[in-house]
């Protein structure tokens, strides 16, 4: 009977919304937060305003900035014995974060982290991927970044990227890759071995997916490590997983891969030139130098002259030009099909070229006017 008389209260208070525009009312706003901050209302209870809070708060950031103060009795909530009242906190503190960076530095403080690195670890999928969703969300705060690197949680976000569910996993790339920020964070990640899933990501997703872009960017600096360039070339199929992302991927993720190749050659040429080469990047870079972005064809300039096969600049005579550079590549690449696709690169990025640069000349060309044209002094002279 008490029960239901509960039930029948909370769900009163809980339909107290406008109907046309599901905006809650003041008093439905207030009366919920007395419920969970309430100690004396039974689990049930507690519960239903949790998930009350989160329905508001999903896509109102007024809702978020008006239950800021449900976030304490929502982290103590999770400690509860309960899987549901542990699930319903979470979402809540979930959506409260959104878009707040002043929600989420309170939910950090608050001493969610504990509970959340304990749920990473747990059993129940829903809990990992709800708190995985947390730390994501969590770590675009720049300023917790680094009290989240301490709390215990990277080693935990790198096991998942191995066996958590699709969405954990993006989730945790995109954690690690908010946290890699952070210098003390980025080699805590490194010493996870992180290297080997983040391959596998780049080998199983879609070149031009956010996963792939996340991936990439960490990988990117990763490689600014001995360790992190020694794990990518050992990883069988390592380099060519980021040449493929230099190939098929969108203009940012390309961005990420060349960074990450350039990063190897300029860190060590001698070692790190022939394993790039074999994978076949010499096609996708000559495409960059054409199509990508002003930083990709930048970054793509500078690995070609790198992996040439001379480090050194040529003689006045004999110009340093990109055609001269991929010239001397092509004539070391092995294969037909290889050799073949690069000469078809270099003459379509020829071609490229020289209709830019006709655009350009016929674009100056139209700006004229009669009146800036020279007049010549001999007009008068001609019969």
């Amino acid at each position: 009977m008490d029960s239901h008389l509960t039930t029948t209260t909370t769900s009163s208070v809980f339909s107290a919304v406008s109907p046309a525009d599901h905006t809650p009312t003041s008093a439905s706003i207030t009366h919920t937060l007395s419920l969970i901050q309430d100690n004396n209302h039974d689990p049930f209870t507690k519960i239903q305003a949790a998930k009350e809070i989160r329905r508001l708060t999903k896509t109102s950031q007024r809702c978020r900035r008006q239950f800021s103060d449900a976030i304490l009795p929502l982290v103590s909530m999770l400690q509860s014995p309960s899987v549901e009242a542990k699930a319903a906190a979470l979402l809540a503190l979930l959506n409260l974060a959104v878009q707040d960076e002043t929600n989420k530095i309170a939910i950090v403080d608050s001493g969610a982290l504990e509970p959340i690195v304990t749920f990473l670890r747990s059993q129940n999928t829903n809990l990992q991927e709800y708190a995985t969703a947390s730390l994501a969300t969590l770590s675009a705060s720049v300023a917790k970044r680094s009290t989240i690197g301490k709390s215990g949680a990277i080693p935990f976000l790198v096991k998942i990227i191995d066996n958590g569910t699709p969405q954990a996993k993006m989730d945790a790339v995109l954690a690690l890759s908010n946290l890699s920020s952070e210098f003390d964070n980025l080699k805590t990640i490194l010493d996870s071995d992180p290297i080997p899933n983040l391959v596998t990501i780049l080998k199983t997703s879609k070149k031009s997916s956010k996963i792939s872009e996340k991936t990439t960017a960490l990988l990117e600096s990763l490689v600014s490590f001995e360790d992190g360039r020694v794990a990518l070339t050992s990883e069988d199929g390592g380099v060519l997983a980021v040449v493929e992302v230099l190939e098929r991927g969108s203009p940012q993720n390309r961005e990420h891969a060349v960074g990450t190749l350039l990063t190897m050659c300029e860190t060590d040429r001698c070692r790190f030139r022939e394993p790039i080469l074999k994978e076949g990047v010499i096609p996708g870079l000559l495409e960059l130098t054409v199509q990508g972005t002003l930083n990709s064809k930048k970054k793509a300039h500078t690995l070609l002259r790198l992996l040439r096969e001379s480090p050194y600049p040529r003689s006045e005579m004999e110009p340093d030009t990109l055609e001269n550079i991929v010239c001397d590549l092509i004539s070391q690449i092995e294969g037909e099909e290889q050799s073949g696709n690069a000469k078809q690169m270099l003459a379509e990025m020829v071609q490229v070229s020289m209709e830019q640069s006709l655009r350009h000349l016929q674009q100056r060309a139209l700006v004229y006017t009669p009146s800036d044209l020279p007049i010549a002094s001999s007009c008068g002279s001609l019969k």
